[in-house]
């Protein structure tokens, strides 16, 4: 029997390549989102240096176009999700590309304030960001998270939303929404505390504080930790397992563990889309996200 398996990545498609081949799989079909997250870590930290360089306040709408940097959005991979939902593939995975499971975003869409100022920027991106999150709500069949090394911010708020979170031990986790002037997203206001414990949450979504992988599993976010050496092979291993099980016993089995709440966590979406879209256009958030590129600090 093929293992059928839907492997997506915003984060480029060569790794996607290389891991099929290197886990064999009888059948993978991959869906490549390049596209959206193409910015290499270099280039996001020489666009903080820029901005560090500054000699006078560049005005909220540089600023905001800043944040759009950091905070692109994810069209093509709701699409990729919703043609995941309906093929033939048994399971979906996502997962990152080179060192990092999540890093930077594409710095060439946000050169320009769109007609209608930051306000409609605030609007749209709000609008893109619930219907991101819907995509994983609804999603009907087992979502595997393979994080391959660091992730940041929505990468990290939405695995309460997988079904199995593998990690490699280098994994970090990292959710700095006070660190910019924001509150959190991806339904982790509601799952997190539910998740790990409210004391936990809060030190990851009101604190910054970045948990280790092990960290993670400890406190319910990760199913399992592996070594960096032997991550992929083991993960495939069970991945191509998983990929064998009858399709639709799988599917059935998800709406009886996750359909009970997926109302709630639709109205939880919303409300924290319409906080982030206030926090967007306050002066506190646009300082602090200044203050962010203008650091060295690393997330």
């Amino acid at each position: 029997m093929a293992a059928v398996i839907r492997l997506l990545s915003p984060w480029g498609f060569d790794r996607l390549v290389r891991a099929s081949k290197a886990a064999r799989m009888p059948c993978v079909e991959l869906h490549s989102t390049a596209a959206l997250m193409g910015a290499s870590v270099e280039e996001f930290n020489a666009a903080k240096e820029k901005l560090g360089a500054l000699k006078k306040d560049p005005g909220n709408e540089v600023k905001f176009k800043i944040y759009a940097l950091f905070k692109q959005m994810y069209n093509e991979l709701i699409e990729a999700l919703d043609l995941a939902g309906k093929d033939d593939s048994v399971i979906t995975v996502i997962t990152g590309s080179g060192d990092y499971y999540c890093s930077g975003n594409d710095l060439n869409n946000f050169r320009k304030i769109p007609e209608g100022g930051v306000e409609k920027m605030a609007k749209d991106s709000g609008e893109l960001l619930k219907r991101y999150v819907k995509a994983y709500i609804d999603f009907p069949k087992p979502l595997i998270g393979v994080i391959n090394g660091p992730a940041v911010g929505v990468s990290v708020t939405l695995l309460g939303l997988f079904d199995v979170v593998y990690a490699t031990e280098r994994a970090t986790f990292h959710t700095p929404f006070s660190q910019l002037g924001q509150s959190p997203e991806g339904c982790s206001s509601y799952l997190f505390p539910k998740i790990m414990g409210a004391a936990k949450a809060s030190e990851m979504l009101l604190f910054n504080k970045k948990l280790t992988a092990v960290q993670a599993c400890e406190v319910g976010l990760v199913t399992e930790v592996f070594p960096e050496s032997s991550f992929q092979s083991e993960v495939w291993t069970r991945l191509r397992a998983y990929a064998k099980l009858p399709r639709n016993s799988l599917a059935l089995s998800k709406q009886l563990i996750r359909g009970v709440e997926k109302e709630k966590l639709h109205a939880i979406n919303d409300a924290e889309v319409e906080r982030l879209m206030e926090r967007w256009l306050s002066d506190e958030c646009m300082q602090a996200i200044v203050s962010f590129f203008q650091t060295k600090s690393k997330l």
